[in-house]
C-alpha cells in the first residue's frame, strides 16, 4: 500500500509541473495591429506612462492635447504603446473590450491631423475644445475632440441621443445631442459639470 502511495505522489509531482508548461506555452499572442503613425485624436489625460479610455479627470493626471504627434509602438492583450509627442505612453481598454485592440487603437491614433479641423471651428468652439470643455451646439465630433470617446461598454452606438461619462469613479456625467446630433445639454453632479460644462453656446457655421 506505502508504495502504491509513494508511487501515485511521485506521479501527482511529474504530472502538475508538465500542465503548467503546457498552459504557458499555449497562450495567445497579442492581437497583431498596423504601427501606424498619425495625431491623437482628442484631449486624453495620462497618469505619467499610462491613459485609460475612460479617461478620468482625477488629480494627477494631466492633459494630452488633441493632434499631438502619435506613433503606434506595440499591441498587448488589452492596450497599445504609443509615442505621444516623443513620449512613450499605454492607451488602455478597460472598458471598450467588445472593440478588437487594432480597431480601438484607430479611434485614438487618426491620420488627419484634427488640428486641421479645429482651425476652422468659431472661435468660442476652438477655445472650448483646447480647454477640454463641452457646450451647447458643439458637434459629436467636437464633443471627441473636447473629452475623447465615451467608453463602448456604456455607448455601443456613437449616433445615440445620450453619451455616458464619467468624471471619476463616483461621478457620471451625460452629454445629451439633439435631432441635428448638436449638443442640447450636459447634466451631472455640480462637481462634474464645473469641469466639463461652459454654460455658453456654439455658434456653429
Amino acid at each position: 500500500m506505502f508504495k502504491r502511495l509513494a508511487a501515485a505522489a511521485l506521479l501527482a509531482a511529474t504530472v502538475v509541473p508538465a500542465f503548467v508548461t503546457v498552459a504557458y506555452a499555449q497562450r495567445p499572442s497579442p492581437p497583431p495591429g498596423p504601427l501606424v503613425s498619425g495625431f491623437l485624436c482628442c484631449n486624453m489625460r495620462t497618469y505619467g506612462d499610462s491613459i485609460s479610455d475612460i479617461n478620468y479627470d482625477e488629480q494627477g493626471t494631466s492633459i494630452v492635447p488633441v493632434g499631438t504627434p502619435a506613433r503606434v509602438t506595440s499591441y498587448d492583450f488589452r492596450w497599445f504603446g504609443v509615442e505621444l509627442g516623443g513620449k512613450q505612453q499605454r492607451i488602455k481598454n478597460d472598458y471598450s473590450r467588445n472593440i478588437p485592440l487594432p480597431t480601438f487603437a484607430q479611434r485614438y491614433v487618426v491620420t488627419q491631423d484634427p488640428k486641421q479641423k479645429l482651425a476652422t471651428f468659431p472661435a468660442p468652439v476652438r477655445d472650448a475644445i483646447l480647454a477640454g470643455k463641452v457646450m451647447t451646439g458643439m458637434t459629436r465630433e467636437q464633443v471627441l475632440m473636447a473629452i475623447a470617446y465615451p467608453v463602448a461598454s456604456e455607448n455601443p452606438s456613437l449616433d445615440a441621443p445620450v453619451w455616458r461619462y464619467w468624471r471619476d469613479s463616483w461621478s457620471e456625467f451625460q452629454v445629451q445631442f439633439d435631432e441635428k446630433g448638436l449638443v442640447k445639454a450636459v447634466v451631472g453632479d455640480a462637481v462634474a459639470l464645473s469641469r466639463v460644462f461652459l454654460a455658453t453656446s456654439a455658434a456653429q457655421p
